[in-house]
């Protein structure tokens, strides 16, 4: 829906679900890392692109994680803990379904470079490299699982 018919309410549960939360993990999972770690974001392609006239509000918590990312990869690098994050696009899971369109992700198929939605399988893949040694001196940095949306 268009921001104008935005209550107050939907923007605070995406807020406190999108932004929130992940503040909160960030902060448990820093204060268990004694010995340096890795923290993946997943944040939304959303973030780069706006989701004018549909979801601003969860383009907008999406963009909180972009620059949460930014931030804390600076703020934690000297205690040997990495933060990059994912920013998948159109992907095929329940979530269209449960905002309304189950078939949004081939509604927008014609957007898409490689005209197909993603994997779940396929995010997961790209967070399991951030994660791994291959990254080991990659830092505050962004992998676009968009289909090059």
């Amino acid at each position: 829906m268009p921001v104008s018919e935005m209550s107050a309410d939907r923007i605070n549960k995406i807020f406190s679900t999108n932004v929130t939360s992940y503040f909160l993990c960030c902060k448990e999972a820093i204060n268990r890392m004694e010995c340096g770690g890795s923290i993946v974001n997943v944040s939304s392609a959303a973030a780069r692109l706006g989701s004018p006239g549909e979801y601003i509000d969860y383009a907008a918590s999406k963009g909180a994680i972009d620059t949460l990312t930014i931030g804390l990869s600076l703020e934690v690098a000297s205690k040997n803990i990495r933060v990059n994050c994912v920013r998948p696009g159109f992907i095929y899971t329940d979530m269209h379904a449960d905002g309304g369109e189950a078939n949004r992700v081939e509604r927008v198929i014609p957007l898409i470079s490689l005209r197909r939605g993603g994997t779940p399988e396929e995010v997961a893949a790209s967070i399991a490299f951030l994660l791994s040694d291959d990254t080991a001196f990659i830092t505050g940095t962004f992998i676009d699982i968009a289909g090059g949306k």
